[in-house]
């Protein structure tokens, strides 16, 4: 299970200043881990992404800030904060910053 900040709990959490952006890296805080699924925030720098891979599982991503292609099946998507998306599984995707942007990834294990 991903290591959860527990500090989230019972608070109120602006998911535009909770976690902030590091040049060419990408940088991620599990929300929630449970065995059913995972909700993650997640801050890009720009140009920075995901190479391509598949997932056994469902994901939504929302777009908190910022702009992204994703990939899905080779069929590229742009996408900008406020608008969310869904990642079937086990399709290949891939992410990529055109902008620095921040998303929320959640995971449906069931």
């Amino acid at each position: 299970m991903p290591k959860i900040d527990e500090r989230i709990y019972e608070q109120a959490l602006n998911l535009n200043t909770a976690i902030d952006y590091q040049n060419e890296s990408i940088v991620s805080q599990t929300l929630i881990g449970k065995e059913t699924g995972t909700v993650s925030l997640f801050a890009f720098a720009q140009d920075d992404g995901l190479s391509e891979h598949t997932a056994p599982f469902d994901a939504l991503v929302q777009v908190i800030e910022g702009q992204v292609e994703i990939q899905i099946s080779k069929t590229p998507h742009i996408l900008n904060a406020g608008e969310i998306i869904v990642m079937p599984a086990n399709k290949p995707h891939a992410l990529k910053a055109i902008t620095a942007f921040k998303m929320l990834l959640t995971m449906i294990k069931s």
